[in-house]
């Protein structure tokens, strides 16, 4: 068998390749040092990042990460499609040649996740920083909070009306980044970076996928599910926000997003939070005391699981095997960033909003 050279464009890719390999091995090395990520990166290059991010795609009233990912999607079809075809032609050193191209793209977009953004996975937890460690909670706590969620939840769902339910959208990301920003104003803790918010131009994927809103690292806009029912839309906002601010955590999202609500003056936003909260204490008590669960839930306002119900509905009109896959997929990509619970990450914010209501004197232990 006749031995072809390889050419001088594919030996400099192959040397491309294994440069960013290395370099993505130091990346791992320097995710086992949380405070080092925390003093040089978390409070270092990331600020600088994020502000350069968004003084650039703040600019556009879309979302630019959007048309990225529907680039992306595009690029690998053709990039699948060609690959296959020099197989077929038997152009082996082409297809390895474009192979390495390929590669090479991944690991650079790996490589940017991580600068740009990823590497908050590995900081010092919110737990840490916020002074929130306190975990000696007993099941008569979390029953007590739970009250509290529900009480907030229905007192503020009875202050709203229907000119609520219909307001706009670009009111509502408003409100969200304007209650982060006064969270920012109170602690260096949540430092925010100009904070925007924007309509996903994937909402349609995005309901197939059951996915409310998402954060873009690569260029740092917080987009949100703007299909979905309008009281869920002010706290995926915050959510989503969060993220921007440097909280890689999904739990960790979650409870800058539901205390950023219920600090705000807003109506909507407000029981959108305490919404959130009444969900996610629910579900725990469910799984801890089911017996508790029912007795609670007849304590909820009609108009409340009435909400509760269209959620419900929304999600189910779109479920199928993309949703499925979505979650398997989301499910192993937080286990490998530093989210070892996977998605039930989502509902562990309860013990940082219990050691938050105790912080504040909200909620006393006995």
């Amino acid at each position: 068998m006749k031995f072809t050279p390889l050419s001088k464009t594919i030996k400099k890719k192959v040397l491309v390749v294994a440069v960013l390999v290395v370099l993505t091995f130091l990346l791992s090395f320097i995710e086992n040092f949380a405070s080092f990520i925390e003093r040089c990166y978390s409070e270092g290059v990331y600020p600088v990042i994020c502000r350069v991010l968004h003084f650039i795609f703040n600019i556009f009233p879309f979302s630019v990460g959007d048309i990225f990912y529907i680039a992306l999607v595009i690029g690998a079809i053709i990039a699948i499609v060609k690959l296959i075809r020099f197989l077929f032609r038997k152009k082996f050193q082409a297809f390895f040649n474009y192979l390495l191209g390929v590669i090479i793209v991944a690991q650079l977009l790996c490589f940017v996740f991580y600068l740009f953004w990823g590497l908050n996975y590995y900081r010092p937890s919110a737990a840490k920083r916020l002074g929130l460690q306190d975990t000696s909670y007993t099941l008569n706590d979390v029953k007590t909070i739970t009250m509290m969620m529900i009480d907030s939840a229905n007192s503020t769902r009875s202050r709203l009306n229907d000119s609520d339910f219909k307001m706009d959208n670009a009111i509502i990301y408003q409100t969200a980044a304007q209650a982060i920003g006064a969270l920012s104003k109170q602690s260096s803790n949540f430092t925010s970076y100009s904070p925007k918010v924007k309509s996903s131009i994937l909402t349609w994927a995005s309901n197939y996928l059951g996915t409310a809103g998402y954060y873009d690292p690569f260029t740092g806009e917080s987009q949100v599910n703007y299909q979905m029912p309008v009281f869920m839309k002010p706290v995926t906002a915050t959510h989503e926000l969060s993220h921007q601010m440097g909280f890689g955590a999904e739990d960790e999202a979650d409870f800058v997003g539901f205390v950023a609500g219920v600090s705000s003056q807003d109506k909507l936003l407000r029981y959108s939070a305490y919404y959130l909260g009444t969900g996610e204490f629910m579900s725990a008590l469910h799984r801890r005391d089911s017996v508790t669960y029912k007795s609670f839930k007849t304590c909820i306002s009609p108009a409340v699981l009435h909400d509760f119900k269209t959620e419900n509905l929304y999600w189910k009109s779109f479920e199928g095997k993309a949703g499925t896959l979505s979650s398997i997929f989301y499910d192993h990509f937080l286990k490998a960033n530093n989210q070892p619970h996977g998605l039930k990450t989502y509902n562990r914010m309860i013990r940082l909003t219990m050691a938050w209501y105790v912080k504040n004197g909200f909620f006393k232990k006995p």
